[in-house]
């Protein structure tokens, strides 16, 4: 007997007790929901004097390109940004309201917020909803320890890297990050190669396209380079499409006239006025 104080223990392992409910809605036609299969390129790497995140900007639904030129480096604070892959509305509230909640959190320590502190918040909140929150995030950011860079789950898992890549074009990115990255890079080499992974991905994933985003994270300054490369140009149109008159026959051809009566036209134009009226 379970109380208040001894509450009932339930039994561990997998439960059945919707099995027959799901099979009556199936044979009543209910379809299962499906996976979305969502595209995205993001990557980011530790350099000789700071972060470097960087980013395609093509948003997809299914088939249809969504938007061409959209923002995929989220602002967390002064020193620190984040990229996001996944369903763009919940890395878009997500890396919001982590925003919100270390601004608060700077204000009460009068301090620069860590790259750890974000780090923990991110994870801990992603693994509260156990993975129904699709945000695959890259957390770049110098505090008063140097650079740091994450790569943060959807689950809530999380790793310190020195480089690392999410998104369907992750494995384009990473071949490119793991043959040029080196430590101690400069700045101009470092941005090249973040270009170029994110380059790898636009060229290799139906998902990525569009702009190259560049994000330089700096001990006390900060470069958003947006965009910093078009990677996928508009093709220009060759041909021409014009036809002169007369270049199609006319095989047959028929003139209807349209006649409309005055009396038609007043008694409309008076019952409009009465229903108005």
């Amino acid at each position: 007997m379970s109380t208040l104080l001894a509450p009932e223990i339930l039994p561990s392992g997998l439960t059945f007790d919707l099995c027959e409910r799901n099979n009556y809605l199936m044979k009543k036609g209910f379809t299962a929901p499906k996976a979305i299969k969502t595209g995205t390129t993001i990557c980011g790497i530790v350099y000789k004097d700071g972060v470097i995140l960087g980013a395609d900007t093509r948003a997809t639904e299914d088939t249809i390109v969504a938007d061409k030129n959209c923002s995929k480096i989220h602002t967390l604070a002064q020193n620190i940004y984040c990229c996001g892959a996944g369903t763009a509305a919940d890395t878009e509230m997500t890396t919001s309201m982590i925003a919100s909640q270390l601004e608060l959190h700077r204000l009460n320590t009068a301090r620069t917020v860590p790259v750890c502190t974000a780090n923990a918040m991110l994870k801990q909140f992603l693994f509260r909803h156990q993975g129904y929150i699709g945000a695959a995030l890259v957390l770049g950011g110098v505090d008063l320890d140097g650079p740091h860079l994450y790569c943060i789950f959807p689950h809530g898992s999380s790793d310190a890297q020195q480089y690392a890549s999410m998104g369907s074009g992750s494995l384009a990115a990473m071949a490119v990050l793991e043959s040029q990255w080196k430590p101690n890079l400069e700045e101009s080499a470092a941005k090249t190669l973040v270009a170029d992974a994110i380059r790898a991905g636009v060229l290799n994933d139906l998902g990525s396209g569009s702009n190259i985003d560049l994000c330089v994270i700096r001990k006390g300054s900060v470069d958003y380079i947006r965009p910093y490369e078009v990677a996928c140009e508009k093709g220009k149109r060759t041909g021409t499409y014009k036809f002169k008159p007369g270049t199609t026959a006319i095989l047959h051809k028929k003139i209807t006239p349209v006649v409309i009566e005055e009396e038609i036209i007043r008694g409309i134009h008076t019952e409009s006025m009465d229903v108005s009226t």
